[in-house]
């Protein structure tokens, strides 16, 4: 069974250093890269898709709202066409960057509190469903399994790979618990490990009441900036191997290759 891992990259800020970046970018097949608005600058997103580049890592954008002084995980209500415009610029900023080195953004991933609002809200979800088209009806969209993003990504057509988080616990309706709460967020390796294999064993989320959600999973998503994230990295990886797992970069799996064809008639 092919799997993907991928991580939340380029994220340099007062937040968070990005001292691990090239150090996950040997493990993970897929980053997705800070554009500015939540963290990074153009200095990072060089970096970043360099070391992807000499790794064989695909990698997307990751916009988010322009929200420096929270990490962008403050929530705001923004009309359609800021929305819009936000991610717009953030992708073609990133790809204006892969275009000097004659790469293709490959993916692109909301952050932070962008991505769980929508995660909620089937309106928003629309929205940066709809721009994601406009955009580049070819792109991978990577959205949280089972959430309204996932449905909405569907039913507009596009490449939907859904993930799963291997460092966050999840509510009985399928969200995240919100990082406020003190077990938001699993910084053990081996309990992010043991939470990961079980998910692809069951096809399911592992709910923190021991209820089983039955999901799509396609990728598992480590945050570069959760306490122990290459630790979390590497025996995930390695336990995947272990298990048969095929890793691949999002844009080589065998169902996004599939789907490239049938969009090309």
């Amino acid at each position: 069974m092919e799997i993907n891992i991928n991580c939340d990259l380029g994220e340099k800020s007062k937040h968070h250093s990005n001292k691990n970046d090239p150090k996950l970018l040997e493990i993970v097949n897929s980053a997705s890269i800070a554009c500015g608005y939540h963290a990074g600058d153009e200095i990072t997103m060089r970096e970043v898709i360099d070391i992807s580049i000499k790794n064989g890592v695909s990698f997307g954008a990751h916009p988010s709202f322009r929200d420096i002084e929270n990490f962008g995980r403050k929530r705001m209500n923004l009309p359609a066409s800021e929305i819009k415009k936000l991610i717009k610029d953030q992708f073609n900023t990133l790809q204006k960057i892969a275009d000097e080195k004659n790469q293709k953004v490959t993916h692109i991933k909301p952050h932070g509190a962008l991505n769980n609002m929508a995660c909620e809200d089937s309106e928003l979800s629309d929205i940066i469903s709809k721009t994601i088209y406009e955009i580049d009806r070819n792109l991978i969209y990577l959205v949280p399994t089972g959430s309204k993003m996932e449905i909405s990504a569907n039913k507009h057509g596009l490449k939907v790979a859904s993930e799963i988080f291997a460092d966050r616990n999840y509510l009985d309706d399928g969200n995240l618990v919100s990082r406020k709460e003190v077990n938001a967020v699993i910084t053990d390796p081996k309990e992010a490990n043991d939470h990961v294999l079980f998910m692809l064993k069951n096809q399911a989320l592992r709910c923190l009441s021991g209820k089983q959600i039955p999901c799509k999973i396609d990728s598992i998503c480590i945050h570069g900036d959760t306490l122990k994230s290459l630790e979390i990295a590497k025996i995930i990886k390695e336990n995947l191997i272990n298990s048969g797992f095929d890793l691949k970069p999002l844009n080589k799996m065998k169902k996004f290759l599939w789907l490239r064809k049938l969009l090309l008639f």
